[in-house]
């Protein structure tokens, strides 16, 4: 399961490789439906990180990467922003956003 970082421990995990950020709220039903498809799709990718950003405990983070809509995805390569897609996603379409 992806780790829950906060301003504190994310420059750290996006900074080399490639990182999926998921931008989440607890209360936000799409959000809930994605996860398990994240989890899914974390173990059939151990060469990308996952890690999640609740917004509600990190709002510095969801605003600097101009997060207005959850769930939110980043994809990062090196500590850069590669990707950004919103909404809940297919598993399909998850898969081809990785890539």
């Amino acid at each position: 399961m992806a780790e829950i970082v906060n301003k504190e421990g994310f420059e750290e995990k996006i900074a080399a490789g490639t990182t999926l950020v998921d931008f989440f709220a607890t209360w936000c039903g799409p959000c809930r439906m994605l996860a398990p498809i994240l989890e899914e799709a974390e173990a059939e990718h151990p060469e990308i990180a996952f890690v999640k950003v609740d917004v509600d405990e990190s709002p510095e983070l969801a605003n600097a990467y101009g997060v207005t809509s959850i769930p939110t995805l980043v994809l990062f390569k090196n500590g850069e922003p590669a990707k950004t897609t919103v909404g809940l996603l297919p598993k399909d379409e998850l898969e081809e956003f990785l890539v």
